[in-house]
């Protein structure tokens, strides 16, 4: 059984809430329990949903609450312990070799070690947040390798045995569900889907990220958004373009440009795909009107 972590300041899913609006994120009451169990019961966190849904936003917010450096993992396919875990710096062991002549030397220490985000969490847990962001993009082989750190975090280090953490670090995966994962992954986690935010949701994010944008603006933009989203697009805009966008427009119409026109000449902020763009052309206009009303 995992062991409970007391979080200074937080004291269960609504206070968490609270603490991430604070940091600018607007979570939901599910999004704000799966993450509070996640911390306090030393679990990771395992967020899946589209992307630009805000999964690594929420890892940034979470990480600022609790006052930790966030270090991030970037996956991608082919990445392979040495990117994730440490690597010996060789350079400066042959150097050092060289330089103690027929003195003995230690190539092992800590200033040869090149430590990569989990190693880097695993040593300083208390002050760092690992989020594994996009693990899906990783092969099943990579997948397979973080089960023991996930379980137990620990890190074998042939030259230096194993290392464990003196607590469990926290620790935020993301996924756009391209592929699925491995049963044995999800097991270790706390899970939760982020889907796109309902309209009003959407339009408290807006204002909430960008104060200058009137209310009215903000339901326009998210209206808009909401409908572009519905087509079959490559690249849908996520909550990030849709706070663009509604930046961008307003910026255009302080300059002169009447509504919808600020909304058109501002959509390559919300669609960054050529196809999208041509695709989406012939019915922009009627997509903007209805959506400005």
């Amino acid at each position: 059984m995992a062991m409970r972590r007391e979080i200074v300041g937080i004291d269960g899913p609504e206070a968490l809430e609270r603490a991430l609006r604070a940091a600018y994120y607007v979570a939901d009451d599910r999004l704000a329990t799966a993450a509070y169990l996640a911390l306090a019961l030393g679990k990771p966190l395992l967020l899946e949903g589209a992307p630009g849904v805000g999964k690594t936003e929420a890892a940034k917010a979470i990480s600022g609450i609790l006052g930790r450096g966030l270090i991030r993992l970037q996956c991608y396919e082919g990445i392979d312990a040495s990117a994730a875990l440490y690597e010996w710096n060789y350079p400066r062991q042959m150097l050092a070799i060289r330089q103690a002549g027929d003195k003995p030397v230690d190539v092992w220490k800590d200033e040869f070690l090149i430590e990569r985000p989990m190693l880097a969490a695993l040593r300083a847990p208390e002050h760092l947040v690992l989020l594994i962001d996009e693990i899906d993009r990783a092969d099943h082989e990579f997948e397979a390798f973080l089960l023991e750190f996930l379980s137990d975090f620990t890190i074998s280090i042939p030259e230096r045995g194993t290392l464990k953490a003196y607590e469990r670090p926290v620790v935020i995966l993301t996924s756009n569900r391209t592929r699925e994962l491995h049963e044995a992954l999800r097991r270790r986690c706390v899970y939760h889907w982020i889907d796109y935010p309902d309209p009003a949701r959407e339009a408290e994010i807006v204002m909430l990220r960008a104060p200058g944008i009137a209310e009215a603006t903000a339901r326009a933009v998210v209206a808009a958004v909401a409908r572009l989203r519905r087509e079959p697009l490559v690249k849908p805009p996520g909550v990030a373009e849709t706070v663009d966008w509604a930046e961008a427009a307003t910026l255009l119409a302080e300059r002169g440009s009447p509504w919808p026109v600020a909304f058109r000449r501002a959509i390559g902020v919300a669609l960054k795909d050529e196809e999208d763009l041509a695709y989406i052309a012939p019915r922009l206009d009627q997509i903007l009107a209805e959506a400005v009303g």
